[in-house]
């Protein structure tokens, strides 16, 4: 296992930090959260401009040819800046799910726009009572030479702004599939959000869907769940690593009865047991990545990963609130940001709980 970053890892990461870094100032991002939809969509032009969004996608969706370890160098920086863009859910998780196993028509269609920028994609993986998104409750049956789906959605990321969703539903014949379901087809109720951004809670009610919109390969719903699963755990790791950062330098200046706060010894603790989550996220991130990567068996990493980006998540949310005190919850510091991101990533598609519950599915199939 070789966790040195590729060439492709370092440029692509370097060029996402610069551009994030200059676009995502406190008074930008202020600007944006007062949005409904927390969504830049000037940003991601920039983004898409810089090759930033094709980059790891296949090279006949328009992209670089390069793969999920890319893309999870991207969404760490994504991460670092609480970036208001749909990277996750519409180019790792969705472009990439169409580009491999999509028809040509459909990746012309979808893929290659979305990696242009000029369609945003998401993945509608959560049901109401919190099942695997890899079993998912909602049903689909064949109609007229297509598909009727039934059932419900919630908590789809970016669903205001989104110009198509992935729809996962189990047919009659017990295999689950993946539907490209445009907007217009479906009742959708915004849901906030704890970082003040809009879900979607979609209603799927007799929806018929054309042959040409769904992705039959048994490989498609697995593929997208774990992109998606892997692309949290991207996010957290930027986000707790920045927030541990913020808090190091926070400790360093402020100071109380004559001397920094970082030398008291319960705060000094706090600050190295944070360095030690943060390093078990980025130590599992990496390692669950390069499995799936290589092709390997990773389903049990990807749900380590996540557990740790979960748990680790939340005690380095709560540890750079509570060093930075009253300033940890003013709107006007940009630390706050980093708390409801992180509580969001913890819980996405499963907290800490979930996860160990799948992990220990995992052990009972493969108890070697």
């Amino acid at each position: 296992m070789d966790f040195t970053p590729t060439e492709a890892q370092t440029d692509l990461s370097g060029l996402a930090r610069t551009i994030l870094t200059d676009a995502t100032g406190n008074d930008r991002l202020r600007e944006i959260d007062e949005g409904t939809d927390r969504f830049d969509a000037g940003l991601w032009a920039e983004l898409a401009a810089a090759d930033v969004l094709s980059a790891a996608l296949p090279d006949h969706a328009g992209g670089g040819g390069f793969g999920v370890l890319e893309q999870c160098s991207v969404l760490v920086e994504c991460g670092r800046s609480v970036a208001p863009v749909p990277y996750l859910t519409s180019i790792a998780a969705a472009a990439d799910t169409i580009a491999r196993f999509g028809t040509a028509e459909q990746c012309a269609k979808w893929a290659r726009p979305a990696a242009a920028g000029d369609l945003v994609l998401t993945a509608a993986l959560t049901e109401p009572g919190d099942p695997d998104p890899a079993q998912p409750a909602c049903r689909a049956r064949q109609a007229d030479g297509g598909w009727v789906l039934d059932g419900t959605k919630c908590a789809v990321p970016a669903a205001g702004i989104a110009d198509l969703v992935l729809v996962p539903a189990t047919a009659d014949d017990g295999r689950a599939r993946v539907f490209l379901v445009a907007p217009q087809q479906f009742q959708l109720h915004r849901q906030q959000v704890v970082d003040g951004d809009s879900e979607g809670w979609l209603e799927l009610s007799g929806v018929r869907v054309g042959s040409d919109h769904v992705l039959d390969d048994d490989g498609a719903l697995p593929h997208l769940v774990r992109r998606a699963l892997l692309g949290h755990c991207a996010l957290q790791l930027g986000i707790v690593e920045r927030a541990l950062e913020l808090t190091a330098e926070y400790a360093g200046q402020r100071e109380q009865f004559g001397r920094p706060i970082g030398t008291f010894q319960a705060v000094g603790q706090r600050l190295a047991d944070g360095f030690i989550d943060v390093e078990a996220v980025r130590l599992t991130l990496w390692q669950a990545a390069w499995r799936l990567a290589e092709g390997l068996d990773c389903d049990a990493d990807i749900a380590t990963a996540k557990f740790w980006a979960a748990e680790a998540g939340h005690r380095v949310a709560h540890t750079a609130v509570h060093v930075h005190g009253g300033v940890g919850i003013d709107l006007d510091h940009p630390l706050h940001r980093y708390f409801v991101a992180a509580k969001r990533t913890e819980f996405a598609l499963g907290g800490a709980t979930a996860q160990l519950t799948r992990l220990s599915g995992y052990l009972d199939r493969d108890p070697a």
